[in-house]
């Protein structure tokens, strides 16, 4: 780029902004009418549906960890129990399942939910190590 003045020089923005504005029109590029063709209402969008992108995914969580106490919930209901009482005991026999284990075997392996609801009612004995 070869500039014959020092006004053309300032008028010039360089390669920065081409670069900045096709980051933005890469990100606009599934929208519809001027959302993806002028920068200024472009950038407005793209800002707007990053933002919503970011509270999505955690929305999501919040979602998937619903469903899987939701499944759990059912599969504790079918074995006669409570979810924290079940929990609990899981706890004390030293069986450390999250939630998402937990609720996949409640829907793929009711055979297994329901060992691991016996073994939830049974109390550990506890050894007498202070004497």
């Amino acid at each position: 780029m070869v500039f014959t003045s020092v006004v053309n020089l300032v008028r010039s923005r360089g390669p920065d902004e081409f670069w900045r504005k096709r980051r933005i029109f890469k990100l606009a590029a599934h929208f519809i009418g001027r959302r993806r063709n002028c920068y200024s209402i472009a950038i407005r969008n793209v800002n707007r549906a990053l933002a919503y992108a970011t509270k999505g995914r955690e929305l999501k969580k919040q979602d998937m960890r619903e469903l899987w106490t939701q499944r759990v919930n059912a599969g504790c209901e079918q074995h006669g129990m409570q979810f924290a009482d079940f929990q609990y005991g899981l706890y004390q026999n030293d069986i450390l399942l999250n939630r998402k284990v937990l609720a996949d075997l409640a829907i793929w392996e009711p055979r297994t939910f329901e060992a691991l609801a016996r073994i939830s009612q049974q109390v550990p004995e506890k050894d007498n190590e202070d004497k």
